[in-house]
């Protein structure tokens, strides 16, 4: 940082080159309200008397809006010398129940209920260990004890950040929805790093075969839902909401449609897609037809209407661990089906269509895509060796 040495400079203003500069040290009790620690602008101008009067505006308005904050934070310190004051009022503001509420008017609409069940509970959590606040009466203070209060409860530090993460998002859509004029005090605290996540291994190739042929031996639904996702690389939410209806094997190449359902919503927008069906996910499909006439694919799995993801994947990884390696899991499946696509030189956005992966360039969202003819000599590819001899 360069800072203001020359006599002939204005106060709180330094030279670069022939340029003046403004640069003012945040206060520390202010510093929480900043991503740094110190505010530089430049002037924009080469002349002394010009930047004077510049950087003494700026500091008129900085002191006058550090004076604001100052009176807010006495505001709230002042609360715990009030008698009950849990039943005054102490700000116009909306609490974060309020906040709450407006989060779902806005964006809760065609939400799965995982979307409510989730904020419900990381709403809760906050009120529970700080009140049911109006949002400028929380301070950062406040955000540091909710977060020690969420470690002494044994989360994980993957979970502390997608509790904080939500929070912030319902206070920030209120804060610009109302135009409100408060800090968001729940973005500024320090969360500790996440776990790094296991990643996820690809199925090897000896444990697909394995597989393949188990599922040909055993012959059941469970067994066809694992060889669905095979040689389709779907993701186990998509290949439990399938309906009869999305399995087109009449057509010259027998192929799927993953389309948005009401039982089951889509990850992203790039995840409705056609498949072709080759190998022993097309056997799959083929068993599927002529056991079920009309709706579910899988309607163990469909309870009331909902996809029940979880449970499906329990079992299933259960099975596919005593199949193969222990460290084996439905979907490294789909991780195996990208490797055995690049390893078949498919194109790299033919398989992020494939496979449903969202679009990484505006030029992949051009045009309608590969045609089934031209995926279907990949997944064919990819499929030859799966059926057992005999």
């Amino acid at each position: 940082m360069v800072t203001n040495t020359s006599c002939k400079c204005p106060r709180y203003t330094y030279k670069k080159g022939q340029v003046y500069y403004y640069s003012r040290a945040v206060p520390i009790d202010l510093i929480d309200h900043y991503s740094c620690k110190r505010i530089v602008l430049s002037l924009r101008t080469k002349s002394f008397h010009q930047a004077k009067l510049i950087a003494n505006n700026y500091n008129s308005s900085l002191e006058q809006y550090w004076l604001s904050i100052r009176l807010q934070q006495c505001k709230t310190s002042m609360l715990k010398f009030t008698k009950d004051n849990n039943d005054k009022k102490i700000s116009d503001l909306p609490t974060i129940l309020d906040a709450k509420n407006l989060y779902f008017d806005v964006k809760g609409k065609g939400k799965p209920k995982l979307f409510f069940d989730t904020a419900n509970r990381n709403i809760r959590y906050l009120v529970d260990c700080l009140d049911n606040r109006p949002l400028d009466c929380y301070t950062t203070k406040d955000a540091s004890q909710f977060r020690e209060w969420l470690l002494k409860k044994g989360l994980s530090n993957s979970s502390l950040h997608r509790i904080f993460s939500g929070i912030k998002a319902i206070v920030n859509l209120c804060i610009k929805e109302q135009g409100l004029e408060c800090q968001n005090s729940f973005s500024r605290v320090y969360l500790p790093a996440e776990s790094k996540a296991t990643k996820r291994q690809p199925i090897s190739q000896n444990d697909l075969l394995a597989l393949s042929h188990k599922c040909y031996e055993i012959n059941d639904d469970i067994r066809w839902l694992v060889a669905l996702i095979i040689n389709t690389g779907m993701r186990l939410s998509e290949v439990i909401g399938l309906l009869v209806s999305d399995l087109n094997l009449e057509s010259d190449i027998p192929h799927l449609i993953i389309q948005p359902h009401k039982h089951r919503r889509l990850k992203t927008e790039a995840s409705e897609r056609i498949i072709p069906l080759a190998g022993v996910s097309l056997w799959a499909a083929e068993q599927i037809k002529s056991t079920i006439l009309e709706g579910f694919c899988f309607p163990r799995y469909v309870v009331d209407g909902i996809c029940k993801s979880n449970s499906a994947s329990a079992s299933i990884n259960k099975w596919i661990k005593s199949v193969g390696s222990k460290n084996n899991v439905v979907h490294g499946l789909r991780h195996s089906f990208r490797d055995r696509l690049r390893n078949a030189e498919a194109p790299t956005d033919m398989i992020d269509q494939l496979g449903g992966w969202s679009l990484k360039s505006i030029g992949q969202t051009y045009g309608n895509g590969y045609n089934l003819e031209l995926m279907y000599k990949y997944i064919l590819k990819i499929s030859s060796n799966d059926k057992p001899d005999g």
